[in-house]
């Protein structure tokens, strides 16, 4: 293993399983507490979740953070108290700034079929400002291949923005044998979300499995020959 390079498998996560929703946390969250797995860089929260059909989680608060939402498969309704209403389903992009404070919920408006999705939290670089949220559909830049900024703080074209300057999400949807650079970032942190892939200085990564980069510069993830990979990567200072 490359120094600067802490592989994570999806095995080892922490997870909540209840009747209508299976979540596994990458950092500990809820009940689900490790001192010693709390962050990497900003990034405090990411939850892989696969939520049944007609349920969701009712109506709650957040402050002062910055909430990425990205659906893999089937469909989630967003509501919240400052009147924002959307429908988030595969390649939108979405991000909900808690700020001063804002309750909300996130439904599964399908009876048939469950929804799966990544949260991912952030914290702000200012505190208690205004909630905002925005969404913004990144499919037609996902097919281009590579790596794309899907949400930034740095002002990254075709990208949602959030309140964080030193913060920026990729995503990639990379096709059979496609390969890539992670960010040159202090912290990087790259989730296999679908498929495998191949970090370059850690080995295979299959799905659910993570990689947490301090300083580790720009290795190549290579996406497995038969089944492609979708990529999230968190780069942080």
């Amino acid at each position: 293993m490359k120094p600067g390079i802490d592989v994570r498998r999806a095995a080892s996560r922490f997870e909540t399983s209840i009747d209508w929703l299976k979540s596994h946390h990458s950092f500990s969250f809820g009940g689900h507490y490790d001192p010693k797995n709390t962050h990497h860089g900003l990034l405090l929260v990411s939850n892989d979740d696969v939520i049944r059909a007609g349920t969701g989680f009712s109506t709650h608060p957040h402050r002062d953070m910055e909430i990425v939402t990205w659906v893999l498969e089937g469909e989630l309704e967003h509501k919240d108290s400052a009147g924002h209403r959307g429908l988030l389903y595969p390649g939108l992009a979405q991000r909900m700034s808690a700020g001063t404070g804002i309750w909300h919920s996130e439904m599964n408006p399908s009876a048939e079929k469950d929804v799966r999705l990544v949260q991912m939290w952030v914290l702000p670089d200012t505190e208690s400002v205004t909630p905002g949220y925005q969404q913004l559909d990144v499919n037609g830049e996902l097919a281009k291949g590579g790596l794309v900024p899907v949400a930034s703080g740095r002002g990254h074209h075709a990208a949602i923005s959030i309140r964080q300057k030193e913060a920026a999400l990729w995503a990639g949807r990379l096709k059979s044998g496609e390969t890539v650079r992670v960010p040159d970032a202090r912290h990087a942190h790259v989730y296999v979300a679908r498929g495998a892939a191949t970090l370059e200085g850690a080995g295979r990564l299959e799905t659910g499995d993570a990689a947490r980069l301090t300083a580790a510069g720009a290795p190549e993830l290579t996406a497995d020959d038969e089944r492609g990979a979708e990529i999230l990567i968190w780069e942080t200072a």
